[in-house]
């Protein structure tokens, strides 16, 4: 087995149990509500099959889903994003392409290009969340307002933890 998938396993558990156990039970606010998990489908190899990356998200969604009492609000929203992934990473394809020795991470692309990859993924996987949590129109204002909020404290601390976990590929 390849040792980077015995380290995303790791990622995995941790990420889990930190937004499970951790995360969620913080009161920050009542618009605030970060979502660190997506973390782990943002970092997965650029190469990696729909198929596995849907699976990956599935039991991420469900994990979280039983540790959150959400029933299936971040299993859907980590399909979700895992269907438009490819569609995101192609629409932000530098020029040359992806090389074969690069991952998805802030230290590999640089600052301004992941800082558009996680900031488009992260609104448009809270966006799905937060219309499927409330699903009301007269409350436009209230999911616009907690997908801003939860969206900017999401993206922060997901750059504090490419610091932190992350190092160049190169």
């Amino acid at each position: 087995m390849n040792s980077s998938w015995i380290q995303y396993g790791i990622y995995f558990l941790g990420i889990v149990l930190l937004q499970g156990l951790v995360i969620n039970h913080i009161g920050i606010g009542p618009y605030a509500y970060p979502m660190i998990y997506t973390m782990l489908l943002i970092v997965l190899p650029f190469e990696i099959n729909i198929i596995f990356l849907l699976g990956i998200a599935l039991l991420l969604g469900v994990s979280v889903d039983m540790l959150s009492d959400t029933f299936g609000l971040h299993t859907s929203s980590s399909i979700f994003i895992a269907y438009v992934r490819p569609a995101l990473l192609n629409a932000l394809k530098p020029r040359d392409g992806y090389d074969d020795n690069q991952m998805p991470t802030v230290h590999d692309m640089g600052f301004a290009w992941y800082a558009a990859y996680a900031g488009i993924f992260i609104v448009l996987h809270h966006t799905w969340f937060f219309v499927l949590e409330i699903f009301r129109f007269d409350m436009v204002g209230l999911i616009l307002l907690k997908i801003i909020v939860s969206s900017l404290l999401s993206f922060v601390i997901l750059m504090g933890l490419q610091f932190l976990l992350y190092k160049s590929s190169r």
